[in-house]
């Protein structure tokens, strides 16, 4: 039998009525009978085209204030035969069921409706039972059934009646399959994750919007992003973000929402971790010393700020080649500046919350866990040393603190003066991650005396303290934790440096 199909008769039940009337009218041109249900049906006929009331067919009517309406043998049994099968084409004749060689459908908006926060009850009518049937069942049946399950479809399946005047091949309906599985197991994880609300050890994700990147973390790599940047971003300039670019903004994003409704904050990132930061009056003084912080390695960087770039900001950033700036706002003289850069990738970042969760693949599985949603505050601090920080010490503590918990593990953070004076990142020891952050603030000519260090993990020798002093840092911030806290403990006490205790480790690996 032949695999191509010639559509004669169809079946439209859908929520969004938006586009459908061209299908609608290719449908009436090419002779095709038309069963429809409700509001669609009702639409139809405003077009001035015949259409077959679904409870024509069943003999029934829309019972249970609409729950009900083509849950039929003979709906069902119209769209799941197999015109190659003697018995299943002997039920329909003897049954009176008419064969459905199309089947057009959407599902209730549910995901929009949660989002909306709309009441248990109204989600819970938005749970589509029949739409999601009729996909499957002409899904599965792609061989004699074609199917077109959501509005976003009907450009191209219109251009597909027209071109071949309602006939469809086995490879366009199989194609058509697959778009419905993927739109019904996403209607369903969506329905899952909502009742479950993480109460149920289970991993169900699913994006339907897909980015096509030019390649993943190198150029022999395929990329892509699933998600919907634009509801994050508003991107006024530049060209795509890029995979790596991706990584970066997501570390920047996160290190940023720690310092959202302070003062003037901006910071520089490479490769994941911050290598410029810096909270200052303005957002002016802010970058000129976060800049400060490293300015090799600022090159091709990830700029962000946590209030509007103004236009004296914007003259400084332009004398430098980074990849992205990310700021609330900007202003228009700012933005005109910025824009001198044909590649140079402006956004605006929106108010949308995070994800409370981080997925990673992990052999031949997946880890999930909690973000660390934990920031280290005044109130959690224990005072472990005889000597106490002061007040403009404690709050360097606090600021070194929140880098650190979004910097790559093992590391040590020095900060003076809510300034990233240096950092050891993603290094094997907490020595050698100390030694690198020292031994790079003295290559850019930093004064350690008086700064403090903060650690992501606890010290399990007093060997980091001791560098630490010797390199003039005057106050520490560690979870604590180790056996052997008390030997940096003595060590702080016989040498007048203070040290205060979170309790709460930040490892980030």
């Amino acid at each position: 039998m032949s695999t191509s199909k010639t559509i004669k008769s169809a079946l439209i039940s859908v929520f969004h009525k938006d586009g459908l009337e061209p299908i609608v009218r290719k449908l009436d041109e090419l002779n095709v009978t038309i069963y429809s249900t409700g509001g669609t049906e009702k639409f139809i006929k405003q077009l001035g085209i015949n259409v077959v009331p679904v409870e024509d067919v069943t003999s029934y009517p829309s019972i249970l204030g609409g729950r009900v309406k083509t849950l039929h043998p003979k709906v069902f049994g119209g769209i799941l035969n197999r015109q190659d099968h003697e018995g299943d084409v002997a039920e329909l004749k003897e049954y009176d069921i008419p064969q459905i060689d199309l089947v057009i459908v959407d599902l209730y908006p549910f995901e929009k409706t949660v989002a909306s926060g709309a009441s248990e009850q109204d989600i819970v009518e938005k749970i589509d039972i029949g739409g999601i049937s009729l996909i499957r069942a002409a899904a599965k049946n792609f061989k004699d059934t074609f199917i077109v399950s959501s509005m976003d479809q009907y450009e191209d399946f219109l251009s597909i009646l027209s071109e071949n005047n309602g006939e469809t091949s086995i490879e366009q309906r199989k194609k058509y399959a697959a778009k419905s599985f993927n739109i019904s197991s996403h209607y369903d994880t969506a329905i899952f994750n909502y009742f479950n609300n993480n109460e149920e050890p289970a991993l169900k994700v699913s994006e339907t919007k897909v980015q096509v990147l030019r390649y993943g973390e190198n150029p022999h790599q395929k990329g892509y992003f699933f998600g919907d940047l634009e509801e994050m971003f508003d991107k006024l300039h530049g060209k795509e973000l890029s995979y790596n670019n991706l990584l970066d903004v997501d570390a920047a994003v996160n290190l940023m929402e720690e310092f959202k409704g302070e003062a003037p904050t901006f910071a520089i990132l490479k490769h994941n971790n911050a290598c410029g930061f810096a909270q200052r009056e303005t957002i002016s003084e802010a970058y000129s010393d976060a800049l400060a912080g490293d300015p090799v390695s600022a090159f091709g960087g990830i700029l962000i700020a946590n209030t509007q770039i103004d236009a004296e900001t914007a003259e400084k950033i332009h004398t430098l080649f980074c990849e992205v700036v990310i700021a609330p706002s900007y202003s228009d003289e700012a933005l005109e500046i910025l824009k001198g850069k044909k590649n140079r990738i402006i956004l605006i970042q929106k108010e949308v919350a995070l994800p409370k969760t981080t997925i990673r693949t992990c052999l031949n599985g997946n880890l999930v866990q909690d973000k660390d949603n934990i920031t280290d505050k005044l109130e959690d601090l224990k005072y472990v040393t005889n000597n106490k920080p002061t007040e403009s010490e404690l709050e360097d503590l606090l600021f070194a603190s929140k880098l650190c918990k979004n910097t790559k593990s093992n590391t040590i953070i020095l900060v003076k003066n809510k300034q990233l004076l240096a950092g050891g990142t993603g290094q094997t020891s907490r020595v050698d991650a100390l030694n690198q952050a020292i031994e790079k603030a003295t290559s850019f000519k930093f004064d350690l005396n008086g700064s403090v260090m903060a650690s992501d993990a606890f010290f399990p020798f007093p060997d980091c303290v001791e560098i630490a002093d010797k390199a003039g840092v005057k106050s520490v911030i560690q979870p604590g934790g180790s056996i052997k806290d008390q030997l940096s403990i003595d060590y702080c006490n016989e040498n007048n440096l203070s040290m205060v205790m979170t309790g709460t480790r930040h490892f980030k690996h």
